[in-house]
Protein backbone atom coordinates (compact mmCIF):
# COMPACT_ATOMS: atom_id res chain seq x y z
CA UNK A 1 0.00 0.00 0.00
CA UNK A 2 1.69 3.46 -1.08
CA UNK A 3 1.59 5.90 1.57
CA UNK A 4 -0.73 9.31 1.02
CA UNK A 5 0.61 12.59 0.94
CA UNK A 6 -1.87 13.79 4.06
CA UNK A 7 -2.47 10.74 6.47
CA UNK A 8 -4.77 10.82 8.74
CA UNK A 9 -3.00 10.22 12.30
CA UNK A 10 -4.80 8.90 15.63
CA UNK A 11 -5.34 6.23 17.47
CA UNK A 12 -6.95 3.19 16.94
CA UNK A 13 -8.78 2.65 13.25
CA UNK A 14 -10.53 -0.16 13.46
CA UNK A 15 -10.84 -2.00 10.11
CA UNK A 16 -8.68 -4.46 8.52
CA UNK A 17 -4.73 -3.74 8.99
CA UNK A 18 -2.93 -3.24 5.39
CA UNK A 19 0.60 -3.02 6.89
CA UNK A 20 2.06 -3.34 10.12
CA UNK A 21 4.99 -1.36 10.86
CA UNK A 22 4.79 -2.29 14.49
CA UNK A 23 6.56 -1.07 16.93
CA UNK A 24 5.87 2.33 15.23
CA UNK A 25 2.63 2.72 13.05
CA UNK A 26 -0.70 0.51 11.59
CA UNK A 27 -2.07 1.03 8.55
CA UNK A 28 -5.52 0.02 7.65
CA UNK A 29 -7.89 -0.20 4.99
CA UNK A 30 -8.68 3.52 4.01
CA UNK A 31 -5.56 5.04 4.73
CA UNK A 32 -5.75 5.53 8.44
CA UNK A 33 -2.44 5.46 10.46
CA UNK A 34 -2.30 4.45 13.79
CA UNK A 35 0.45 5.52 16.00
CA UNK A 36 1.39 2.12 18.53
CA UNK A 37 3.46 4.31 20.35
CA UNK A 38 1.70 4.64 24.10
CA UNK A 39 2.27 8.48 24.97
CA UNK A 40 2.46 10.23 28.12
CA UNK A 41 2.29 14.04 29.58
CA UNK A 42 4.93 16.05 28.62
CA UNK A 43 8.02 17.29 31.45
CA UNK A 44 7.62 20.66 32.46
CA UNK A 45 11.07 22.92 32.13
CA UNK A 46 12.18 24.23 35.23
CA UNK A 47 12.70 27.54 33.71
CA UNK A 48 10.48 29.65 31.46
CA UNK A 49 10.86 32.64 28.82
CA UNK A 50 10.86 34.99 31.85
CA UNK A 51 13.99 33.71 33.36
CA UNK A 52 15.97 32.97 30.28
CA UNK A 53 18.52 35.78 31.14
CA UNK A 54 18.18 35.40 34.88
CA UNK A 55 22.18 34.99 36.03
CA UNK A 56 21.07 32.66 39.21
CA UNK A 57 20.21 29.29 37.20
CA UNK A 58 18.36 26.92 39.73
CA UNK A 59 18.46 23.16 39.18
CA UNK A 60 15.26 22.07 38.98
CA UNK A 61 15.92 17.83 38.34
CA UNK A 62 16.88 15.12 40.43
CA UNK A 63 20.16 15.37 38.35
CA UNK A 64 20.59 19.22 39.15
CA UNK A 65 19.71 20.25 35.53
CA UNK A 66 17.64 23.05 34.81
CA UNK A 67 15.68 23.04 32.06
CA UNK A 68 14.29 25.77 29.44
CA UNK A 69 12.23 25.50 25.95
CA UNK A 70 13.50 27.41 23.26
CA UNK A 71 12.16 28.21 19.67
CA UNK A 72 14.98 27.30 17.10
CA UNK A 73 13.29 27.94 13.56
CA UNK A 74 10.46 30.85 13.55
CA UNK A 75 9.24 29.78 10.54
CA UNK A 76 8.48 26.33 10.84
CA UNK A 77 8.10 26.33 14.77
CA UNK A 78 10.85 23.90 15.21
CA UNK A 79 11.79 24.17 19.07
CA UNK A 80 14.38 21.88 22.01
CA UNK A 81 14.90 21.69 25.33
CA UNK A 82 17.91 23.24 26.98
CA UNK A 83 19.19 21.11 29.63
CA UNK A 84 22.30 23.08 31.68
CA UNK A 85 23.99 20.90 34.15
CA UNK A 86 24.07 21.97 38.29
CA UNK A 87 26.70 25.31 38.61
CA UNK A 88 26.63 26.16 35.06
CA UNK A 89 30.28 25.70 34.74
CA UNK A 90 31.33 26.92 37.64
CA UNK A 91 33.35 29.19 35.89
CA UNK A 92 34.33 26.77 32.70
CA UNK A 93 32.53 26.81 29.65
CA UNK A 94 30.87 23.48 28.64
CA UNK A 95 30.54 21.43 25.80
CA UNK A 96 27.62 21.72 23.77
CA UNK A 97 25.20 19.13 22.73
CA UNK A 98 22.73 18.71 19.93
CA UNK A 99 20.84 15.57 20.77
CA UNK A 100 18.20 13.79 18.69
CA UNK A 101 15.81 11.30 19.73
CA UNK A 102 14.98 8.22 18.53
CA UNK A 103 11.53 6.71 17.15
CA UNK A 104 12.10 5.57 12.92
CA UNK A 105 11.38 9.59 12.54
CA UNK A 106 7.46 8.98 13.47
CA UNK A 107 7.05 9.20 17.14
CA UNK A 108 9.32 10.60 20.68
CA UNK A 109 9.27 14.10 22.07
CA UNK A 110 12.08 16.09 23.50
CA UNK A 111 9.87 16.58 26.23
CA UNK A 112 8.53 13.07 26.88
CA UNK A 113 9.57 11.21 29.88
CA UNK A 114 11.64 8.99 28.66
CA UNK A 115 13.82 11.20 26.45
CA UNK A 116 14.17 14.27 29.28
CA UNK A 117 15.35 11.56 31.59
CA UNK A 118 17.92 10.42 28.79
CA UNK A 119 19.12 14.46 28.27
CA UNK A 120 18.87 15.25 31.56
CA UNK A 121 21.13 12.44 32.60
CA UNK A 122 23.59 12.93 29.67
CA UNK A 123 24.07 16.71 30.43
CA UNK A 124 24.74 15.69 34.39
CA UNK A 125 27.16 12.73 33.56
CA UNK A 126 29.03 14.81 31.03
CA UNK A 127 29.17 18.05 32.51
CA UNK A 128 27.46 19.03 29.04
CA UNK A 129 24.92 21.77 27.56
CA UNK A 130 22.54 19.65 25.91
CA UNK A 131 19.88 21.18 23.32
CA UNK A 132 17.27 18.43 22.61
CA UNK A 133 15.68 18.79 19.17
CA UNK A 134 11.92 18.68 18.90
CA UNK A 135 11.83 18.27 15.18
CA UNK A 136 8.68 17.82 13.38
CA UNK A 137 7.63 13.94 12.47
CA UNK A 138 6.43 11.90 9.64
CA UNK A 139 4.55 10.88 8.24
CA UNK A 140 2.58 14.20 8.39
CA UNK A 141 5.80 15.99 8.11
CA UNK A 142 7.54 13.46 5.74
CA UNK A 143 11.56 13.58 5.13
CA UNK A 144 13.38 16.13 4.92
CA UNK A 145 11.49 17.92 7.39
CA UNK A 146 13.38 16.44 10.31
CA UNK A 147 16.68 17.20 8.58
CA UNK A 148 15.89 20.46 8.25
CA UNK A 149 14.98 20.91 12.09
CA UNK A 150 18.68 19.76 12.38
CA UNK A 151 20.22 21.85 10.53
CA UNK A 152 18.33 24.87 11.58
CA UNK A 153 18.95 23.52 15.63
CA UNK A 154 22.30 23.48 14.12
CA UNK A 155 22.61 27.27 13.10
CA UNK A 156 21.01 28.30 15.57
CA UNK A 157 23.23 26.92 18.47
CA UNK A 158 26.04 28.02 16.57
CA UNK A 159 25.04 31.37 16.31
CA UNK A 160 25.35 31.60 20.27
CA UNK A 161 22.25 33.93 19.94
CA UNK A 162 20.52 32.06 23.12
CA UNK A 163 21.93 33.43 26.88
CA UNK A 164 22.35 30.39 27.66
CA UNK A 165 24.10 29.09 24.89
CA UNK A 166 26.20 32.52 25.13
CA UNK A 167 26.52 32.08 28.72
CA UNK A 168 27.52 28.64 29.03
CA UNK A 169 28.80 26.80 26.04
CA UNK A 170 31.82 26.26 24.17
CA UNK A 171 31.66 26.23 20.54
CA UNK A 172 34.51 24.67 19.71
CA UNK A 173 33.58 21.68 21.57
CA UNK A 174 30.43 21.05 20.12
CA UNK A 175 29.10 17.94 19.49
CA UNK A 176 25.75 16.06 17.85
CA UNK A 177 24.28 12.95 19.30
CA UNK A 178 21.49 10.69 19.19
CA UNK A 179 19.90 7.38 19.36
CA UNK A 180 18.14 4.83 16.04
CA UNK A 181 16.58 7.65 13.72
CA UNK A 182 17.97 10.58 16.49
CA UNK A 183 21.18 9.34 15.41
CA UNK A 184 20.32 9.30 11.57
CA UNK A 185 19.79 12.67 11.74
CA UNK A 186 22.87 13.56 13.49
CA UNK A 187 24.70 11.84 10.65
CA UNK A 188 22.71 13.76 8.14
CA UNK A 189 23.06 16.83 9.90
CA UNK A 190 27.08 16.77 10.05
CA UNK A 191 26.97 15.62 6.21
CA UNK A 192 25.36 18.91 5.32
CA UNK A 193 28.24 20.70 7.36
CA UNK A 194 30.66 19.14 5.42
CA UNK A 195 28.95 21.22 2.41
CA UNK A 196 29.58 25.57 1.56
CA UNK A 197 26.77 25.86 4.30
CA UNK A 198 28.65 24.90 7.27
CA UNK A 199 31.76 26.33 6.78
CA UNK A 200 31.54 28.35 9.75
CA UNK A 201 30.60 25.13 11.96
CA UNK A 202 32.86 23.18 13.68
CA UNK A 203 31.93 20.06 14.59
CA UNK A 204 34.36 18.15 17.47
CA UNK A 205 32.23 15.18 17.57
CA UNK A 206 29.43 12.66 16.69
CA UNK A 207 27.97 10.10 19.03
CA UNK A 208 25.71 7.75 17.21
CA UNK A 209 23.69 5.28 19.50
CA UNK A 210 22.27 2.05 17.37
CA UNK A 211 22.42 4.22 14.55
CA UNK A 212 18.65 3.65 11.68
CA UNK A 213 20.66 3.06 8.51
CA UNK A 214 18.95 0.59 6.22
CA UNK A 215 19.69 0.11 2.31
CA UNK A 216 17.72 -1.66 -0.35
CA UNK A 217 19.65 -5.13 -0.09
CA UNK A 218 19.88 -6.83 3.40
CA UNK A 219 23.24 -7.60 4.76
CA UNK A 220 23.66 -11.44 6.01
CA UNK A 221 22.95 -10.70 9.53
CA UNK A 222 19.25 -9.22 8.68
CA UNK A 223 18.74 -12.20 5.92
CA UNK A 224 19.27 -14.17 9.51
CA UNK A 225 17.53 -12.57 11.77
CA UNK A 226 14.10 -12.06 8.94
CA UNK A 227 14.48 -16.08 8.58
CA UNK A 228 14.77 -16.90 12.30
CA UNK A 229 12.75 -14.48 14.33
CA UNK A 230 9.38 -16.34 15.80
CA UNK A 231 6.16 -14.89 15.95
CA UNK A 232 5.79 -14.96 19.70
CA UNK A 233 9.02 -13.24 20.46
CA UNK A 234 9.98 -10.84 17.29
CA UNK A 235 13.49 -8.74 17.30
CA UNK A 236 12.61 -5.04 18.43
CA UNK A 237 13.09 -4.10 15.00
CA UNK A 238 11.87 -6.73 12.27
CA UNK A 239 13.47 -6.78 8.47
CA UNK A 240 10.54 -6.61 6.94
CA UNK A 241 8.94 -3.67 8.76
CA UNK A 242 11.74 -1.50 8.26
CA UNK A 243 11.93 -2.19 4.27
CA UNK A 244 8.32 -0.66 4.35
CA UNK A 245 8.67 2.26 6.85
CA UNK A 246 10.89 4.12 4.77
CA UNK A 247 8.04 4.94 2.15
CA UNK A 248 5.95 6.32 5.10
CA UNK A 249 8.64 8.46 6.90
CA UNK A 250 9.51 9.90 3.31
CA UNK A 251 5.95 10.68 1.98
CA UNK A 252 6.68 7.83 -0.79
CA UNK A 253 9.15 10.16 -2.40
CA UNK A 254 12.06 7.17 -1.86
CA UNK A 255 12.79 4.13 -0.83
CA UNK A 256 15.75 2.24 0.77
CA UNK A 257 18.73 3.26 -1.72
CA UNK A 258 17.79 7.00 -0.24
CA UNK A 259 21.53 8.09 0.83
CA UNK A 260 20.17 9.64 3.19
CA UNK A 261 19.40 5.81 4.98
CA UNK A 262 22.64 4.48 3.04
CA UNK A 263 25.02 6.67 2.94
CA UNK A 264 28.01 5.79 0.70
CA UNK A 265 31.26 5.28 1.91
CA UNK A 266 32.61 8.65 0.73
CA UNK A 267 29.80 10.67 2.57
CA UNK A 268 30.54 8.34 5.57
CA UNK A 269 34.38 9.07 5.27
CA UNK A 270 34.63 12.85 4.92
CA UNK A 271 32.36 14.02 7.73
CA UNK A 272 33.79 17.16 9.20
CA UNK A 273 34.25 15.83 12.50
CA UNK A 274 37.44 14.95 14.23
CA UNK A 275 36.23 11.89 16.45
CA UNK A 276 33.23 9.50 16.61
CA UNK A 277 31.71 7.25 18.85
CA UNK A 278 28.93 4.49 17.47
CA UNK A 279 26.93 2.29 19.48
CA UNK A 280 25.58 -0.82 18.63
CA UNK A 281 23.54 -3.56 20.44
CA UNK A 282 24.46 -7.60 19.64
CA UNK A 283 20.22 -8.38 19.00
CA UNK A 284 19.97 -5.52 17.54
CA UNK A 285 19.09 -5.84 13.47
CA UNK A 286 20.91 -2.55 12.93
CA UNK A 287 24.45 -3.73 14.52
CA UNK A 288 26.35 -4.63 11.06
CA UNK A 289 25.54 -1.48 9.81
CA UNK A 290 26.66 0.32 12.54
CA UNK A 291 29.39 -1.13 12.96
CA UNK A 292 30.55 -1.14 8.58
CA UNK A 293 29.90 2.50 9.45
CA UNK A 294 32.43 3.03 12.06
CA UNK A 295 34.86 1.15 9.78
CA UNK A 296 33.73 3.88 7.06
CA UNK A 297 34.40 6.39 9.61
CA UNK A 298 37.89 5.14 10.68
CA UNK A 299 39.04 4.64 6.96
CA UNK A 300 38.40 8.07 6.62
CA UNK A 301 41.04 9.07 9.14
CA UNK A 302 38.76 9.89 12.08
CA UNK A 303 39.49 8.75 15.92
CA UNK A 304 36.41 6.60 16.34
CA UNK A 305 35.18 4.26 19.04
CA UNK A 306 33.21 1.45 18.62
CA UNK A 307 31.02 0.47 21.61
CA UNK A 308 29.05 -3.33 21.24
CA UNK A 309 26.99 -3.65 24.33
CA UNK A 310 26.57 -7.65 24.25
CA UNK A 311 23.49 -9.40 24.93
CA UNK A 312 21.29 -6.02 24.41
CA UNK A 313 18.80 -5.01 21.82
CA UNK A 314 17.90 -1.77 19.84
CA UNK A 315 17.51 1.29 22.21
CA UNK A 316 17.96 -0.83 25.58
CA UNK A 317 19.87 2.32 27.33
CA UNK A 318 16.41 4.18 27.39
CA UNK A 319 14.27 1.70 28.92
CA UNK A 320 16.41 0.16 31.57
CA UNK A 321 19.21 3.24 32.38
CA UNK A 322 19.54 1.90 35.81
CA UNK A 323 21.09 -1.57 33.90
CA UNK A 324 24.84 -2.06 34.30
CA UNK A 325 25.07 -2.16 30.71
CA UNK A 326 22.77 0.88 30.09
CA UNK A 327 25.06 2.84 32.68
CA UNK A 328 28.47 1.59 31.16
CA UNK A 329 27.19 3.46 27.74
CA UNK A 330 26.34 6.62 29.14
CA UNK A 331 30.27 6.26 30.81
CA UNK A 332 31.19 5.99 27.65
CA UNK A 333 29.57 8.40 25.86
CA UNK A 334 30.31 11.38 28.52
CA UNK A 335 34.32 10.38 28.23
CA UNK A 336 33.66 10.47 24.31
CA UNK A 337 32.35 14.19 25.17
CA UNK A 338 34.59 14.99 28.29
CA UNK A 339 37.57 13.03 28.12
CA UNK A 340 39.57 15.45 31.02
CA UNK A 341 36.63 15.29 33.39
CA UNK A 342 35.22 11.69 33.04
CA UNK A 343 38.18 10.04 34.89
CA UNK A 344 34.72 10.27 37.73
CA UNK A 345 37.24 11.06 39.97
CA UNK A 346 38.03 7.42 40.55
CA UNK A 347 34.36 6.87 41.60
CA UNK A 348 33.13 3.54 42.78
CA UNK A 349 30.19 2.15 41.21
CA UNK A 350 27.68 -0.43 42.52
CA UNK A 351 25.93 -2.04 40.38
CA UNK A 352 23.96 -5.75 41.29
CA UNK A 353 27.18 -6.77 44.43
CA UNK A 354 29.82 -5.65 41.59
CA UNK A 355 32.31 -3.05 42.90
CA UNK A 356 33.90 -1.12 40.31
CA UNK A 357 36.36 1.77 39.89
CA UNK A 358 36.69 3.49 36.40
CA UNK A 359 39.16 6.19 35.28
CA UNK A 360 39.04 6.92 31.70
CA UNK A 361 41.48 9.64 29.86
CA UNK A 362 44.81 8.81 29.41
CA UNK A 363 44.67 7.02 33.08
CA UNK A 364 43.91 3.39 33.90
CA UNK A 365 40.90 1.47 34.38
CA UNK A 366 40.76 -1.11 37.07
CA UNK A 367 37.89 -3.29 37.98
CA UNK A 368 37.57 -5.84 40.85
CA UNK A 369 34.46 -8.52 40.24
CA UNK A 370 32.97 -8.97 43.97
CA UNK A 371 30.08 -11.11 42.53
CA UNK A 372 29.31 -14.35 40.53
CA UNK A 373 26.41 -12.85 38.58
CA UNK A 374 26.27 -13.13 35.28
CA UNK A 375 27.63 -10.87 32.77
CA UNK A 376 26.93 -9.21 29.77
CA UNK A 377 29.83 -7.80 28.03
CA UNK A 378 30.12 -3.97 26.65
CA UNK A 379 33.10 -4.33 24.21
CA UNK A 380 34.67 -1.46 23.40
CA UNK A 381 37.18 -0.43 20.26
CA UNK A 382 39.21 2.73 19.77
CA UNK A 383 39.33 3.70 23.75
CA UNK A 384 42.30 5.15 24.98
CA UNK A 385 44.34 2.86 27.22
CA UNK A 386 45.32 -0.60 27.93
CA UNK A 387 44.46 -2.77 31.24
CA UNK A 388 43.03 -5.86 32.50
CA UNK A 389 39.04 -6.25 34.13
CA UNK A 390 39.28 -8.89 35.96
CA UNK A 391 36.94 -11.79 33.39
CA UNK A 392 37.70 -11.53 30.24
CA UNK A 393 41.21 -9.61 29.25
CA UNK A 394 40.47 -5.82 28.11
CA UNK A 395 42.68 -4.39 25.61
CA UNK A 396 42.13 -0.66 24.51
CA UNK A 397 44.29 1.76 22.56
CA UNK A 398 43.66 5.32 21.07
CA UNK A 399 44.38 6.83 17.15
CA UNK A 400 42.35 6.23 13.79
CA UNK A 401 43.85 2.80 13.22
CA UNK A 402 42.98 1.44 16.40
CA UNK A 403 41.98 -2.49 15.86
CA UNK A 404 41.88 -3.61 19.16
CA UNK A 405 38.66 -4.45 21.41
CA UNK A 406 37.83 -3.74 24.77
CA UNK A 407 36.08 -6.18 27.05
CA UNK A 408 34.22 -4.81 30.29
CA UNK A 409 32.25 -7.11 32.60
CA UNK A 410 28.20 -5.92 32.85
CA UNK A 411 25.44 -7.58 34.81
CA UNK A 412 22.93 -9.36 34.94
CA UNK A 413 21.63 -10.91 31.71
CA UNK A 414 17.63 -11.32 32.75
CA UNK A 415 15.37 -8.89 30.93
CA UNK A 416 11.43 -9.76 31.00
CA UNK A 417 10.43 -9.68 27.27
CA UNK A 418 7.95 -7.09 27.21
CA UNK A 419 10.92 -5.10 28.34
CA UNK A 420 13.13 -6.54 25.08
CA UNK A 421 10.60 -5.70 22.98
CA UNK A 422 7.72 -3.36 23.70
CA UNK A 423 8.71 -0.36 22.57
CA UNK A 424 8.41 2.29 25.61
CA UNK A 425 8.32 5.65 23.04
CA UNK A 426 7.38 8.45 25.77
CA UNK A 427 6.19 6.59 28.09
CA UNK A 428 6.85 2.92 29.58
CA UNK A 429 6.40 -0.27 27.73
CA UNK A 430 3.11 -0.73 26.02
CA UNK A 431 0.25 -2.69 27.01
CA UNK A 432 0.20 -6.44 26.55
CA UNK A 433 -2.14 -6.23 24.27
CA UNK A 434 -0.29 -3.64 21.38
CA UNK A 435 2.29 -6.43 20.97
CA UNK A 436 -0.68 -8.62 18.73
CA UNK A 437 -1.26 -7.46 15.30
CA UNK A 438 -2.78 -8.82 12.77
CA UNK A 439 -1.92 -7.99 8.63
CA UNK A 440 -3.85 -9.71 5.67
CA UNK A 441 -2.06 -11.92 3.78
CA UNK A 442 -0.69 -10.11 1.36
CA UNK A 443 1.09 -7.15 3.73
CA UNK A 444 2.63 -10.61 5.20
CA UNK A 445 3.98 -11.45 2.19
CA UNK A 446 5.49 -7.74 1.95
CA UNK A 447 6.44 -7.73 5.37
CA UNK A 448 7.68 -11.24 6.11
Amino acid sequence: MAPRSSPAIGGGGGGRVAVDLYPFLRVYEGGHIERLVRSTAAVAASHDDGTATSAAVRPATRDGVATRDVVVDEDTGASARLFLPGGGGEGRRLPLVLYFHGGAFVTGSAFGRLFHRYAASLAARAGALVVSVEYRLAPEHPLPAAFADGWAALRWAASLADPWVARYADPTRLFLAGESAGATIAHNVAARAAGPDGDDVDIEGVALLQPCFWGARWLPSEEAAAAGWRDDEPPMLAPGRLDALWPYVTGGAAGNDDPRIDPPAEDVSSLPCRRALVAVAEKDVLSERGRRYAAQLRGGGREVTLVESEGEDHCFHLYRPARPSAVELMDRVAQFISPASSCLQAEELHLHGRHRTLCHGNATAAAATRSGAPRRQLVVSGGPTTAKLGRPKTKVCGGPACKAQTALCLGPRGMGKAQRHGFVGMGGPMPSGTNKYSVSSAALRVLC
